[in-house]
């Protein structure tokens, strides 16, 4: 413990206004740890594309273009200490968000949880990890700062590990030391690496970020406070912030005391605080008691994952009792909607709704200059634009040739009509075609579904609602709600 004594102990540096290694005090310049030159843009690495359907508004993450370890560096430079939830699926992520974090860490623990309904004992691999990560980036804008555990294996695996976060759009990864399997740094039995091979593990994920042309945030985390001594875990925290490490992370530690001697290691390269809900080892803390002890962002892992297990407990009583959720702890079915961004979507979707004029019906080798195209069945289509209607007659069949005559040679004179009207009211599609193109198709398909089409053309019921539209063969809402009518006059 003696160098945890020295270290509260010593007399305080006196840093001139203007060399501070504190992150966003006396308006000094971020640390360089902070200030690092993002790569060109020849050689940035892959991110995930951004999903577009969240509400508008709701986001305080990367500006347009932004990488998104840039963004991570925004926020880790600016004053005050950052509150970063854990999320464990796109949802969550998306939820922290819509509150209005800066930035959101990926727990382990939780992913565990809700992705395998099994303990965080190192069950999780990397492809499980890195698949649901990139679910995850794809759903926020706001950085996202991703838990490795301890790189899945050996130097090398880090470096590939590292490369796998970055490709899937993380900003920050967190590395610790602890020996395969690993498991949450707050539960019994903690086993950690070597001091060289925790070392090498840093400097192996700082060359896999060169390699990549990246910038990536790396965290590197100890749990050396649980396995070994506080001495050994302030020790390893300044090696690998001498190893490259941007962010330091000393898990489980047990007291504010330790908390302190912990931030007086490295003053130069901020701090991670973890408030371990629910009964960690680690004191809670207000976010401005973290902040006056030294710490920058600080991470919650289990609020998201705690509150909805209980939620989700409370809603399965409710219902095994024959009732349902109440309405204080049950967002309506439009607020859903709106988190998920179901109205957003919509609003894009009528984007590229095609034309009546663009339909498909209207092209290929058929003849759309019919007697219904007169002038006055076009000036009455205009004047009624909300019901598009195309009629359309190709010259495949002379009515008054020897062809015609048969039992099926009287559907030429009689019409099928397609009729598609939107969710929303709006008619999208009125078109009408010769009955007959269904003799040729009975030849070729005598039977469609088990089904003889033209035998089910001549039963067809009447539509009582609209005689004039004739009979109905067909009546049914598609995948989207749209109604598809199929008549025949």
């Amino acid at each position: 413990m003696a160098c945890y004594a020295a270290l509260l102990h010593q007399p305080p540096a006196s840093p001139s206004p203007c060399t501070s290694g504190r992150v966003g005090s006396c308006r000094v310049r971020p640390p360089p740890l902070l200030q690092r030159r993002a790569p060109p843009l020849s050689v940035r690495a892959r991110i995930s594309p951004r999903c577009s359907y969240a509400a508008a508004g709701e986001s305080a993450g990367a500006g347009a273009g932004e990488q998104p370890a840039a963004a991570l560096r925004r926020v880790l430079g600016t004053p005050g200490a950052h509150q970063a939830p854990a999320c464990y699926d796109a949802l969550s992520a998306r939820l922290v968000e819509r509150a209005g974090f800066r930035a959101c860490f990926t727990s382990g623990f939780s992913i565990s949880a809700a992705r395998l309904g099994l303990p965080d004992v190192g069950l999780m691999s990397y492809g499980e990890m890195i698949d649901q990560g990139r679910l995850i980036t794809e759903a926020v804008s706001i950085p996202v700062i991703g838990d490795a555990d301890n790189g899945y294996g050996n130097c090398m695996n880090v470096k590939r590990t590292v490369k796998g976060f970055i490709k899937a759009g993380f900003a920050g990864i967190i590395l610790e030391d602890q020996v395969s399997p690993k498991a949450c740094g707050h539960t019994q039995g903690r086993k950690v690496v070597s001091r060289e091979e925790a070392i090498m593990h840093i400097k192996a994920a700082v060359d896999a970020r060169k390699e990549s042309g990246s910038d990536i945030v790396i965290v590197a985390r100890t749990d050396s406070r649980q396995a070994l001594s506080l001495d050994e875990a302030l020790w390893r925290a300044r090696a690998f912030a001498d190893a490259g490490a941007d962010v330091l992370f000393i898990d489980a530690l047990a007291s504010r005391e330790e908390m302190m001697a912990f931030c007086a290691v490295s003053p130069g390269v901020p701090k991670m605080a973890n408030m371990l809900e629910g009964g960690g080892k680690t004191p809670i803390l207000s976010p401005l008691e973290l902040e006056e002890i030294g710490y920058k962002i600080i991470a919650y892992p289990l609020s998201l994952i705690g509150v909805s297990m209980r939620a989700m407990e409370d809603a399965l009583v409710a219902i095994k009792g024959g009732r349902i959720p109440p309405p204080s702890s049950l967002p309506s079915f439009e607020e859903i909607k709106d988190t998920l961004g179901f109205n957003r979507y919509y609003e894009e979707e009528k984007r590229y709704v095609a034309s009546p004029a663009q339909s498909s019906f209207g092209s290929g080798n058929y003849d759309c200059t019919s007697e219904a195209s007169s002038s006055g069945d076009t000036k009455s289509r205009t004047e009624k634009s909300q019901e598009p209607i195309i009629d359309i007659l190709p010259q495949l069949y002379d009515p008054g040739s020897a062809g015609g005559r048969g039992p099926s040679g009287g559907m030429w004179s009689r019409t099928l009509r397609l009729k598609i009207t939107g969710r929303d009211g709006v008619q999208k599609i009125d078109a009408r075609i010769p009955a007959g193109f269904l003799e040729g198709m009975t030849k070729v398909i005598p039977g469609l579904a088990g089904t003889n089409i033209m035998e089910r053309l001549r039963n067809a019921p009447m539509d009582s609602d609209n005689p004039q539209n004739g009979q109905i063969l067909l009546d049914f809402e598609d995948g989207r709600g749209d109604r598809i009518q199929v008549f025949i006059a």
